[in-house]
């Protein structure tokens, strides 16, 4: 298994003056995933939770919904020019019965997508394919003193990020704000499928009644892993992307950018937030 940190010898420079030092980086590896033995997906992730990170990908792209789905995931060797085993390739088995389904066609309609080709494709693909329609949370009430504390709360528990300065982190909280669980990675999405992964393999998904905090922005490809997951509302420190509200509204999640604060901006599905009367718009 890769580390998640490395040390590199750098040259600094503060105020004019000049030294070398050690500095903490964060670990970027490439991590393939293979379904029944068949290469799927390549992904840059930081060492972790690789099984995890797998299932969580596999349940995005429509694989996979439950934890008796799943026979198995196990590293397989990577190439090395000594033999040993890189930790950077992993075979996910279905369980037997389970169908392998032709993805192929889906994933360029998603890569495509991610990239704002093929915005309409891509909003069809995720309202067709979820099986946990996120109107059946519609009775979900949040308030927004709840949210308004995630940010710290997500930030307190990034340790990694707090090494290295170059972590992204999503992390899961009930509608009171408890913490279910958080991860970090050099990549959003890639931290977002290790919790929807992980959930995946305790018997916890549709995650319904919850809430998604990421930090950085909201693109399409977040609010696609979140209604594949059945998380009914999404938060980000950041602004989202126009086709990520287009997709918040399409399957009814609530999509909150800019939380910083008591500040906030609910671009769809405000409908949960329980907001004091003195405080609701015209």
């Amino acid at each position: 298994m890769g580390r998640v940190t490395e040390r590199r010898r750098i040259l600094r420079i503060r105020d004019g003056q000049l030294s070398h030092r050690a500095d903490t980086l964060t670990a970027e590896e490439p991590l393939e995933i293979r379904l029944n033995g068949k290469p799927l997906a390549i992904t840059m992730r930081t060492p972790g939770d690789d099984f995890a990170l797998a299932a969580g990908f596999l349940v995005s792209e429509g694989v996979l919904g439950a934890a008796d789905e799943l026979q198995s995931i196990v590293y397989c060797a990577g190439a090395t020019a000594d033999g040993s085993n890189t930790y950077n390739v992993v075979d996910v088995r279905l369980a037997p019965g389970v169908e392998v389904p032709d993805i192929t066609l889906e994933r360029n309609v998603y890569t495509t997508s991610s990239c704002g080709l093929c915005g309409k494709a891509s909003l069809d693909a995720v309202r067709t394919s979820t099986r946990w329609p996120l109107a059946d949370d519609a009775g979900m009430r949040i308030g927004t003193d709840v949210l308004s504390a995630l940010p710290d709360r997500l930030r307190e528990r990034q340790q990694v990020f707090d090494r290295t300065g170059g972590l992204h982190a999503a992390a899961l909280f009930t509608v009171g704000g408890e913490l279910i669980d958080v991860r970090e990675d050099v990549g959003r999405h890639n931290a977002v499928d290790k919790l929807v992964g992980r959930a995946l393999q305790q018997g916890g998904l549709p995650l319904s009644g919850t809430v998604l905090m990421v930090s950085g922005r909201a693109s399409f490809e977040l609010a696609q892993k979140a209604a594949m997951a059945g998380i009914p509302v999404l938060a980000a420190v950041s602004a989202p992307s126009s086709l990520a509200v287009d997709l918040a509204a399409e399957t009814g999640m609530t999509l909150i950018g800019f939380l910083r604060g008591t500040s906030m901006n609910v671009y769809a599905g405000e409908h949960r937030l329980a907001v004091p009367v003195s405080g609701r718009p015209d």
